[in-house]
């Protein structure tokens, strides 16, 4: 988890309010962050994922402020009309599809503010962007920059500029080969023809993102007023989610947002939409989850503290807030608010005796069975990307989508275990084979149940390398049987993922179980594999009801 430096005289002055140290290490601590410690006028503290928000003094203060009752409810910040625009070519749709774009007007830089803005922005390239292969930010002065922008992707070979801090003019392939920066981010350009640039009016390239922008118009410096601010990347909501938590800092910093028209090929939109979104609020559900008994007017108190807006039945969340997802964020929230420490605690009334439960004392059995044969055990989501679970796996799949996911990489609920199994070979192909892989988790799929999705538990084993075929996943799944005192069926069977003629389904007592084969060349290919692959999965929910008989 990222950890930030905060001044405390700032923290204290945007709060308006004297706090000893003491009092100030128990509020941070209780707003739902792990203090690290106070030294002076630094104050470390570590954010949780789930807050990318508070990764700036300006956002830590906004929220800190709200929380301890100096400046309480929703933060509103004007967005003036856009004058400017940036153009969204084609050539982008194959490298770096997307942008979000501010400019914001009136800044009085200092020292302080240029560290603050590099803090939010690296922090937030390290976890909300996900170092950024997610997204990438990047902050201009307007004083170097000619409107339009055109947001274009170019071949290596015509890009040229001299990168931030460099001493000349670098090449596209010179900045991934020599510059520190071009270095570290290169893997995120590999296998492209063309890169992802921002280019202003008369040709200068602003950036090659998401490497490093240009030192003649990407350098923000203590005489900067005006900066143009973008965030580029493969989805277009966590772009302006990422785009309002930054001009939101900017904002507090007193700055002026100005909006900017994005003309994208088949569409025209403004970002930034600082609009807060309403959430209907469910109160006798919170009061459950929490054990209270809270009145419409105390949960408005709580909310105001939380940095909402309230309306009767409904909040108001925040443009930068991107962690509210469900009810039972807003129940935490309120929660936070109460005060874990006003909490009464409480022996539950109830006395049963606690146990595994038998189908989980089965998995454990089959482990280590699987461990026995040389397998390593992985643990992945459960939330998946739909093309991994069927495009990349050749198949045309109808599984269960979230109605609003935050992410295309995390839009679907799983229906098979074997992609995610693909997944962590793709990202090892860096070292040694053979590899022998298992894992043992949940698969959903679309069923006649309460909830419309029904869930089983299941196995998938997989093995790559050169030695890897039929007869050695076989072998492994065999033994599996023969352990369980269990004759299976195989038959041969065609299935897309598999090469024809080398795939089998697996029954017992007409139940059918597995299927089992060679993965197909085009399907190793999808994710990058040159060696071949051997995998089966194997439904476990089905096979102990079977053993239970």
């Amino acid at each position: 988890m990222p950890t930030i430096t905060l001044s405390k005289k700032e923290l204290l002055r945007e709060a308006g309010v004297k706090l000893s140290d003491e009092r100030l290490k128990d509020r941070i601590s209780m707003l739902g962050t792990d203090l690290e410690g106070i030294e002076g006028d630094a104050i470390n503290v570590e954010i949780f994922p789930n807050r990318p928000d508070l990764l700036s003094q300006q956002g830590f203060g906004r929220a800190f402020a709200a929380f301890i009752g100096a400046k309480p409810g929703l933060r509103t910040y004007d967005v003036k009309k856009p004058t400017q625009n940036v153009i969204i070519e084609k050539s982008v749709a194959s490298c770096r599809p997307f942008t979000a774009c501010a400019v914001v007007k009136k800044l009085k830089m200092t020292d302080e503010r240029l560290k603050e803005i590099i803090q939010v922005q690296e922090k937030l390239h390290v976890t909300f962007g996900r170092n950024r292969k997610r997204l990438a930010i990047g902050i201009y002065p307007c004083e170097q920059i000619t409107f339009p922008i055109t947001f274009k992707g170019m071949k290596p070979a015509d890009i040229k500029f001299r990168p931030l801090e460099a001493r000349g003019e670098m090449t596209a392939q010179q900045i991934l080969a020599e510059h520190p920066k071009g270095k570290e981010y290169a893997h995120l350009l590999a296998g492209l023809d063309k890169y992802a640039c921002f280019v202003d009016a008369k040709g200068n390239i602003l950036s090659l993102t998401p490497i490093i922008n240009s030192h003649l118009t990407g350098k923000i410096t203590e005489s900067t007023t005006e900066v143009f601010v973008e965030c580029s990347g493969f989805d277009l909501r966590v772009l302006q989610e990422c785009l309002a938590m930054v001009v939101a800092a900017l904002a507090e910093m007193g700055g002026e947002l100005h909006g900017l028209e994005l003309q994208y090929p088949d569409k025209k939109i403004v970002t930034p939409d600082l609009r807060p979104r309403k959430m209907t609020v469910d109160g006798n559900y919170i009061n459950k989850l929490l054990g209270l008994e809270l009145k419409d007017d105390e949960f408005k108190k709580l909310f105001a503290k939380m940095g909402y807006g309230y309306e009767k039945n409904s909040v108001l969340i925040p443009a930068y807030r991107t962690d509210i997802l469900h009810q039972a964020d807003l129940a935490e929230d309120v929660a936070i608010a109460y005060g874990y420490e006003h909490v009464k605690e409480t022996i539950p009334n109830v006395a049963t005796p606690g146990q595994e439960a038998p189908l989980a004392v089965f998995e454990t059995k089959l482990r280590l069975l699987l461990v026995g044969h040389g397998l390593l055990e992985c643990k992945s989501y459960n939330l998946v990307g739909k093309e991994t679970q069927t495009a990349r796996m050749l198949l045309k799949a109808d599984v269960v989508a979230l109605a609003s996911s935050v992410s295309e990489e995390y839009d679907t609920l799983r229906a098979w275990i074997l992609p995610s199994l693909m997944e962590t070979l793709q990202r090892n192909k860096r070292h040694e084979y053979p590899q022998r892989l298992f894992e043992i988790g949940r698969v959903f799929s679309k069923g006649d149940t309460e909830t419309g999705v029904k869930e089983k538990e299941r196995l998938a084993v997989v093995l790559c390398g050169e030695d890897a075929d039929y007869t050695a996943i076989r072998q492994i799944l065999d033994d599996l049987f023969a352990k369980l005192s269990i004759t299976p069926e195989y038959e041969e069977t065609a299935h897309a993922s598999f090469i024809p003629g080398r795939a089998a389904r697996v029954s017992v007592d007409k139940e059918d179980l597995a299927y089992i084969g060679e993965l197909h060349p085009r399907a190793l290919e999808n994710f990058g594999l040159t060696m071949p692959a051997a995998a089966f999965e194997l439904d476990l929910t089905t096979l102990f009801g079977l053993l239970k008989r």
